[in-house]
């Protein structure tokens, strides 16, 4: 048996998603994200962050630009005491295919295998359908947080998939997660 997780997408899951996060100062934390990972590492999960990265791709930014996006975001959580176990990102175009890019479920297959997760007890936070999607594709149960409520208003319609809980706010995803 392994560990528990929650996978958690990052732009407009972590972060307010400004477009492409291109530059370390562009990274902010949504509300109630900092308060919700504290809980989720006080009891027990690790935290995995799975996030497409098709800015990379698409060439407005490098692969070294986004290890200093995440190096600052993992040193910030880290001054407040919070691990992330591992960051997993989709450096790929759309229109590549990979196995990697979120619906698909590369990022989370990899995860399970490098990190002993238990996937029954798992659990995917984030923003958009394709989040929710690849959670359902692996048998977590997902919480969506939508930044958009336009966009996932017409996400959801189209989708053929229901997220398990849906809220406003990162840290209310938590508190569900725990009474689960």
């Amino acid at each position: 048996m392994g560990y528990r997780a929650v996978f958690i997408d990052r732009d407009g899951t972590i972060n307010i998603n400004f477009g492409y996060i291109d530059k370390p100062e562009r990274f902010k934390f949504h509300k109630g994200v900092i308060e919700g990972m504290k809980l989720l590492k006080k009891n027990g999960y690790k935290i995995i962050i799975v996030t497409n990265q098709s800015g990379i791709g698409r060439g407005f930014f490098s692969e070294k630009e986004l290890e200093k996006i995440h190096n600052k975001m993992i040193k910030e959580l880290s001054e407040k005491n919070i691990n992330v176990d591992a960051v997993y990102y989709c450096p790929h175009h759309p229109e590549d295919n990979c196995n990697c890019r979120k619906p698909k479920t590369g990022l989370l297959e990899s995860a399970v295998k490098d990190l002993d997760i238990d996937i029954k007890e798992s659990f995917v936070i984030g923003d958009r359908m394709l989040d929710m999607e690849a959670g359902d594709k692996m048998g977590c149960k997902t919480v969506l947080v939508p930044e958009n409520k336009e966009k996932i208003d017409i996400e959801m319609k189209e989708s053929s998939i229901k997220p398990d809980f849906v809220c406003d706010d990162f840290y209310l995803g938590v508190k569900w997660i725990l009474e689960k």
